[in-house]
């Protein structure tokens, strides 16, 4: 089967780090053009825009969109519009209407759209996934910290409005926690800390319940600093489970039961790919929902001004 003929939209440091070397490893793709207002790639076609590549590369089947939430919406709409499949970054837009509209949009001219969650392909994911599948669990908190001046450094993007802020990170998390648990959660209730310059917040504690009562809390602050922190720890009748290092590594009652080296968006584009071939779509929502119900139902505390 010939490889899918893939373009990039929006070249930063999440495509120099991931997308690239993942696509280039990955015989079902063939990286062809780029667009970016900054960026370029080296050995293909470079654009401006995503309108400008699309006219002049029609040989393009699939567009991978790494661009802010916020500019994600029409740059979307331009490659269905042009009869491309979509990969969709997280979080994979700025509203939950905007995506539900894309879906729509995709599915009614036969496309593939996929809202890419990468936490959810880390190694251990699937590991935990079975193990809470297989005992009662008592209670979930997730601490999520990790310091925004090292992984985000002068990208005021994620502290304007709809850059989701802290939850940039946390959604994260969000991903894998919806898919592990058995049953979906809902948000009980919320505290969002604003700095006083900022747009976006930068810590959050939340709590959920599901249909049974199951009480799972979660803790995101951007101000860690020294080992970050990204664990979700379960207590279950088969002893206490630790999701570690983004999900990297599985723990039960201290003793490490799963560990592999990370290949989480080798693992996104293998699945775009299937559904490509597949001629189906992959959006789940369920993440970026609780990030809604978060704004939605969460106090609001503001704190000292963030500086970079």
């Amino acid at each position: 089967m010939p490889p899918i003929q893939i373009a990039l939209v929006g070249i930063g440091k999440i495509v120099r780090d991931q997308h690239l070397p993942a696509i280039a490893k990955n015989g079902d793709y063939r990286l062809i053009a780029a667009a970016s207002r900054h960026g370029t790639v080296d050995g293909i076609d470079n654009f401006k825009s995503i309108e400008a590549m699309l006219e002049a590369v029609p040989a393009i089947e699939a567009v991978s969109l790494c661009m802010p939430p916020q500019y994600r919406y029409e740059a979307a709409r331009a490659a269905l519009d042009a009869g491309k499949h979509v990969f969709l970054e997280k979080p994979p837009g700025a509203t939950l209407s905007e995506v539900a509209d894309l879906e729509a949009l995709a599915t009614s001219k036969g496309l593939s759209l996929f809202a890419s969650w990468h936490s959810r392909y880390a190694p251990a994911v699937e590991a935990a996934k079975a193990f809470l599948a297989a005992t009662t669990i008592r209670d979930v908190k997730v601490i999520w910290k990790e310091d925004v001046r090292h992984w985000h450094p002068n990208q005021e993007w994620i502290w304007a409005a709809g850059g989701l802020g802290i939850f940039d990170p946390g959604i994260n998390a969000l991903s894998i926690v919806t898919h592990i648990l058995p049953r979906p959660l809902f948000i009980t209730a919320a505290t969002l800390e604003f700095p006083e310059n900022r747009d976006a917040p930068i810590a959050a504690a939340i709590a959920f319940t599901d249909a049974n009562k199951l009480p799972v809390s979660a803790e995101f602050d951007w101000r860690q600093t020294g080992k970050q922190s990204w664990d979700i720890v379960a207590n279950t009748d088969a002893g206490e489970m630790v999701l570690s290092e983004g999900g990297a590594k599985l723990a039960v009652d201290g003793k490490i039961v799963h560990e592999e080296p990370e290949q989480e968006y080798p693992m996104l584009y293998k699945r775009f790919a299937e559904i490509i071939r597949a001629k189906t779509s992959d959006v789940d929502l369920a993440p970026l929902r609780h990030v809604a119900d978060a704004f939605m139902l969460g106090r609001r505390k503001f704190v000292e001004a963030f500086h970079d």
